[in-house]
């Protein structure tokens, strides 16, 4: 199967669900416009797997896209198998990869329901190299591995 992207989400405010939408822009070292964590860090967009939601689907929670926060939900690539520095190409958008998996400072809504969560393990962020657009359906492509 190809890698693809099969959801786009954004939120207005930090430390929320974030909400599905058509498409969104991605700005050359800001990240998501109208994201709430978009700026000038290294954490500009962050992914995570439909194979991760669907782990925790499988512990009982009622979970969808954007549920743990995440900008771009993927199928059929390996999220924090890939190193530090891979290139993502997204249509016209490259993105590089810049933190794999997160600490969670504070346990989230998810961690009490389940007594876990993918997210701090197996999402990871990344940086915009080149800005455009991206809706769900779009392929994703290892464009070169980074550091090892």
């Amino acid at each position: 199967m190809a890698a693809k992207i099969v959801a786009v989400c954004i939120s207005k405010n930090k430390g929320e669900r974030k909400t599905p939408v058509e498409q969104v822009e991605l700005r050359k070292e800001h990240g998501i416009v109208g994201d709430a964590h978009a700026g000038d860090w290294h954490r500009q967009v962050s992914l995570l797997a439909k194979e991760s939601i669907d782990k925790m689907r499988a512990l009982g929670l009622d979970v969808d896209n954007g549920d743990f926060a995440e900008n771009l939900t993927t199928e059929g690539i390996d999220l924090p198998g890939l190193p530090i520095g891979t290139r993502l190409q997204l249509g016209e958008c490259l993105l590089e990869v810049t933190q794999i998996g997160k600490e969670c400072h504070t346990r989230c809504a998810i961690y009490y329901q389940a007594g876990d969560c993918v997210m701090p393990k197996e999402g990871i962020f990344a940086r915009v190299l080149t800005g455009g657009t991206v809706q769900a359906g779009e392929s994703i492509f290892q464009v070169r591995s980074g550091k090892l």
